[in-house]
C-alpha cells in the first residue's frame, strides 16, 4: 500500500479510474518529485486548498510568493501532517515586512515516506535492510506591493529528493499576484509553480557490477531518464460574502492546470467570529481522490491555532496541524 502511494506522489500514478482521452493518459507518470503538490497549511487545507487568491502571510507561499505581501510585521509558522500510510510531512517559515512595500521569507518544507523494507528477487519479503523515501524544498520569497490593488512575488527554491541510495537536487522558481479588483470587493490571485529544469537520479543504487576490462573500478552507473518537475499553474478568485464588526464570512475558488494531469478545481469556505475564531470547509473537484476537507482555528492573543482535517475517498483521511505565531509591526 505505501508502495503504491509513494508512486502516486513521486511519478504522478494517482488515477482511481478509467479515462479515456488520450491527452490525459500521456500526461501521467512524466514528472518526478510529486510530494511538491501537496496541498499544505492547516487553514490552506481545511479549504480544500483553495489559497492562491484567498492566501494570506508564510503558510500560503507555496500556493502563492505574493501572500506574503499581506504581512503587517514578522510571522513565523509550523505545520505538521500525518499523511496517508504512514507518510509525513512538515513545514516551518519565517516571513517579515522589511519596508512599507517590501518582504522577504524563507520556507522549508519537508517530506518523508517512513521506513519499508528492502526487497529483491531472491528476498521478496525483504532483506532486513530498511529504506525510506526523503523531499526537502528550501525557498526564499521576495514579495512588493506594486500599487494600492497589486502585490507581486517570486519565490526561488532548492530541492532535493533521496530514495535509498539515489538521489537529485535542482533549483525551481515560483511567481504568483494578488489583485485587488475593486469591483465587489473581488480578489484575483494567479501563480505558477515550480519552474526548474528537468531532473536525473544519481548514486550508489544506479550502479552495478561489471568486468574491469569496462570499468577501472569495475562499477557501471546506469543513467536514469530525466523527467521535469510537476510545474502548476494556479487562477483563483476571493470574495468576502458578508463582512462586519463581529462576523466575516470569505469563498474563494481556485482552478489548477499541473502539465501532468488534468484541470482540477478547488472551492473553499471560511467564517470567521470577531477574528478569534475561525470554521473552514472545502471540497476538491474532479480530482482522483482528494474530496471534502474541514478545518477550524482559534486565536490566543498573536498565536493562532489551526486544524484541518481531509478526505482522501477510497484511501485514508489525514490530520494537519498548524501554529503560527504574528509579531505585529508598531504604529
Amino acid at each position: 500500500m505505501k508502495r503504491i502511494l509513494l508512486l502516486i506522489l513521486i511519478v504522478g500514478v494517482s488515477f482511481s479510474e478509467y479515462r479515456d482521452i488520450p491527452d490525459v493518459v500521456t500526461k501521467v507518470a512524466t514528472t518526478a518529485s510529486n510530494w511538491l503538490k501537496l496541498e499544505t497549511g492547516a487553514r490552506g487545507v481545511g479549504m480544500a486548498g483553495a489559497m492562491v487568491a484567498a492566501g494570506t502571510g508564510v503558510s500560503a507561499i507555496t500556493y502563492n510568493p505574493a501572500s506574503i505581501g499581506f504581512l503587517a510585521g514578522s510571522e513565523l509558522y509550523y505545520s505538521k501532517t500525518n499523511y496517508l500510510a504512514g507518510i509525513s510531512h512538515s513545514s516551518m517559515a519565517y516571513g517579515t515586512q522589511v519596508t512599507p512595500t517590501d518582504f522577504i521569507a524563507f520556507h522549508l518544507f519537508s517530506f518523508n515516506s517512513g521506513e519499508m523494507d528492502v526487497t529483491n528477487a531472491y528476498f521478496p519479503d525483504g532483506t532486513g535492510e530498511k529504506f525510506d523515501v526523503m523531499g526537502l524544498s528550501l525557498r526564499g520569497t521576495y514579495a512588493k506591493i506594486l500599487t494600492d490593488r497589486l502585490k507581486f512575488g517570486v519565490s526561488v527554491k532548492y530541492i532535493r529528493e533521496s530514495i535509498y541510495t539515489t538521489s537529485m537536487q535542482t533549483f525551481a522558481v515560483d511567481f504568483g499576484s494578488n489583485f485587488d479588483t475593486g469591483i465587489y470587493g473581488i480578489i484575483l490571485g494567479m501563480s505558477a509553480t515550480n519552474f526548474g529544469p528537468d531532473v536525473q537520479f544519481s548514486g550508489e543504487g544506479l550502479e552495478q557490477q561489471v568486468a574491469d576490462t569496462l570499468s577501472v573500478d569495475g562499477k557501471l552507473s546506469k543513467l536514469t531518464d530525466e523527467f521535469p518537475i510537476p510545474m502548476s499553474f494556479r487562477l483563483g478568485v476571493k470574495k468576502d460574502v458578508f463582512s462586519n464588526s463581529i462576523h466575516k464570512l470569505t469563498v474563494a475558488m481556485d482552478g489548477v492546470n499541473p502539465i501532468d494531469y488534468i484541470v482540477t478545481g478547488n472551492i473553499g469556505l471560511e467564517y470567521s467570529w470577531l477574528e478569534t475564531a475561525y470554521i473552514r470547509g472545502g471540497t476538491h473537484l474532479n480530482h482522483d481522490t482528494a474530496s471534502f476537507t474541514a478545518g477550524a482555528g482559534i486565536k490566543i492573543g498573536n498565536i493562532f491555532v489551526d486544524y484541518a482535517y481531509a478526505n482522501y475517498g477510497i484511501l485514508e483521511d489525514t490530520n494537519q496541524f498548524g501554529l503560527r505565531f504574528v509579531f505585529y509591526s508598531a504604529k
